[in-house]
């Protein structure tokens, strides 16, 4: 990818200095049965602290940042979960693209170290139409990058970005979301497939709604015999608070009281039943389990 080419839209209207190299993490494999699952880097966000920490009580803020040695800026990773499984290149979401911010938008390179072109990708399923996880659907000449794929998205959350009152609506922080989203959503309106909550998207492929972080956010179960994984988009969306204090909101959520609902019912779940989880802002390649800590949760990484 030619950083030259790259626009500095949303992290220069915040007035940020990128003073980080994107990173991009190490590629990494895991199985499900006959499914091949590989955690693409599409490199990093890079925003303000605040932006998850801003709704943490004041008189635990200090402990908190010097606990996980956060700053005032946060750098999360951004891990594109890429599932093959006999002829069919499956991705769940695409990426950045080149129109969000700098320090992401690498998927396309991320492909080609595993062998892949854009034009191999089968079927790409939405978690959710937020800029890092649907704005790279498209190119730096606004054609669309995986021309073969096929499409899918829960209704509920095509239903909200394609409604023209959102950007109406929606917090003034997130309109470029909605502009963005509306477009891009346009781009692939005639080769999409709307799915609902507890249907079989593909074979060994269930959609879970985990609603909040967006209004139809979708993560997705494989399973395969015993064998299982959760592909969780953002409804877990970091690797502390939303373990240690699941319950506390955060403001990357639109649905604050709902991000936090969903995100402790999933991880009782998750750390009852030890399903492997990936997570598209979980800390290195996002691969890992949930552990019950007493009263709370930690999220651990596969070695």
């Amino acid at each position: 990818m030619t950083l030259t080419r790259r626009r500095f839209a949303t992290l220069g209207a915040a007035g940020l200095i990128t003073g980080f190299p994107p990173f991009r993490a190490a590629m990494a494999q895991s199985s499900i049965g006959s499914f091949t699952l590989t955690s693409l880097s599409d490199g990093n966000l890079t925003l303000p602290a605040s932006m998850t920490l801003e709704h943490v009580p004041a008189d635990e803020l200090a402990a908190v940042m010097a606990k996980y040695g956060l700053g005032d800026v946060l750098t999360p990773p951004c891990n594109v979960t890429l599932l093959q499984t006999g002829d069919r290149n499956i991705l769940f979401d695409v990426g950045a693209g080149s129109e969000f911010m700098s320090s992401a938008g690498f998927l396309v390179d991320a492909l080609a170290d595993v062998g892949l072109d854009p034009q191999d990708i089968s079927d790409v399923a939405f978690t959710h139409a937020h800029p890092d996880h649907l704005w790279g659907v498209v190119d730096d000449f606004d054609d669309l990058l995986f021309p073969n794929a096929r499409f899918m998205i829960g209704q509920a959350e095509w239903d909200y970005w394609t409604d023209a009152d959102t950007v109406n609506t929606i917090d003034n922080g997130r309109t470029t979301f909605a502009v963005g989203a509306a477009r891009r959503l346009e781009r692939i309106a005639e080769n999409i497939t709307f799915f609902s909550d507890g249907e079989e998207i593909l074979p060994g492929v269930a959609a879970r709604a985990t609603y909040g972080h967006t209004p139809g956010h979708m993560s997705f179960e494989l399973r395969q015999g015993n064998d299982a994984m959760m592909i969780l988009g953002d409804c877990i969306g970091n690797h502390h608070i939303a373990f240690e204090h699941p319950a506390w909101q955060t403001g990357s959520d639109q649905n604050l009281e709902l991000g936090a609902e969903t995100r402790v019912a999933l991880l009782d779940q998750l750390s009852h039943d030890q399903m492997p989880i990936l997570g598209f802002h979980l800390t290195g390649n996002g691969i890992g389990r949930v552990e019950r800590a007493g009263d709370t949760y930690r999220f651990v990484q596969d070695a």
